[in-house]
């Protein structure tokens, strides 16, 4: 069969028309996915239901047939399978265990240790990699260590990442111990999604931007560029997406730097200037603004071309600046894709 789409933007083809897929695709906009959470119970029992986090994910791809699909998991199933612990408050979002001292990073299970908690995800990709069509390409993914260890730290999510800012200033050490205890976790929770069938994987990088300076090298660029170097070496033909979300300027020879083979983009810039700045040493995806999934209207039709004819001229896969969010009209999606397709 003719090689999938996604996969053939990921080598630097340029494509006439761009593969197309959503961040956060399978999620509570859809009625259908509503329905299976009631049906698990809660959150994170959906997320280790293996038969029910496969259906999940292949709900966006019978509605819209979208050229992927992503895992349905969360980046806080790693923390929890090192050790910390882990629970979703409802209308809240989730909390952790914190660590902030050296006992705490030390008390954390080995890179070894993780597979019997992750165990039911890597089902999950089993699943898929039958069940899915067989032109839809299987995204794998995980939290770049920023992100993961800003959550770890402070045991939530937070508007500006305060206390890890304040831990990598009191306890650099401690820090940056977290940083490659998570790192090394990754490298084997992803390669073990890649066995299980993933046929991409993507680094989400999500508070990326409140790094700044020598703060995104050593903690955003360095660790990224560690975990695809040791991805590819056990995977050489392994595409992998790297998205340090608003990284502004940062997103600048970020593929170079890592060795990631498409760098996302949020919406944050325009897709005129990251095709000038970013496409032109590679793939790019993204990135249309999510708002436009909930106001939808001429303003969606013409920023989706929008996009799609600034990244005409190289290799891109059309997303989201970031993921859909609750209030989106499914209709929307429909129109979106679309307009990218031309129908």
């Amino acid at each position: 069969m003719t090689e999938k789409t996604i996969l053939r933007a990921l080598r630097g083809e340029v494509l006439p028309t761009p593969p197309i897929w959503m961040m956060r695709q399978a999620g509570r906009y859809l009625p259908e996915y509503r329905a299976t959470r009631a049906h698990a119970g809660d959150f994170l029992s959906l997320c280790y239901n293996s038969e029910l986090a496969a259906e999940v994910t292949l709900q966006p791809i019978r509605r819209y047939g979208f050229d992927a699909a992503i895992l349905f998991a969360d980046i806080l199933l790693l923390p929890q399978a090192l050790g910390a612990k882990l629970w979703f408050e409802n209308g809240e979002g989730p909390r952790l265990s914190t660590l902030t001292t050296p006992a705490e990073l030390a008390a954390l299970r080995g890179r070894d240790d993780i597979h019997d908690t992750l165990a039911p995800i890597y089902e999950t990709v089993k699943i898929l990699a039958r069940e899915l069509p067989r032109e839809t390409t299987l995204i794998g993914f995980a939290g770049a260590p920023w992100t993961v260890a800003s959550y770890m730290i402070a045991g939530r999510g937070t508007p500006d990442q305060a206390p890890a800012h304040a831990l990598k200033a009191a306890d650099r050490a401690t820090f940056s111990g977290l940083i490659d205890v998570i790192a090394d976790a990754t490298v084997e929770y992803l390669s073990c999604q890649v066995q299980a069938g993933a046929e991409v994987v993507k680094l989400f990088d999500s508070w990326a931007g409140s790094l700044k300076g020598q703060d995104f090298t050593d903690f955003a660029v360095k660790p990224a560029a560690k975990i695809i170097a040791a991805l590819k070496a056990r995977h050489p033909s392994l595409p992998i997406i790297a998205f340090p979300r608003e990284a502004g300027d940062g997103y600048i020879g970020f593929a170079q730097a890592t060795g990631a083979d498409c760098v996302a983009i949020d919406n944050s810039v325009s897709p005129e200037w990251a095709a000038e700045k970013v496409q032109l040493t590679g793939c790019v995806q993204g990135n249309l603004s999510p708002e436009h999934m909930v106001t939808g209207g001429e303003a969606l039709m013409r920023e989706t071309r929008r996009v799609v004819d600034a990244f005409a001229k190289g290799p891109h896969i059309f997303n989201l600046g970031h993921g859909i969010t609750p209030d989106a009209n499914p209709d929307n999606v429909t129109r979106m894709i679309e307009a990218v397709r031309g129908a």
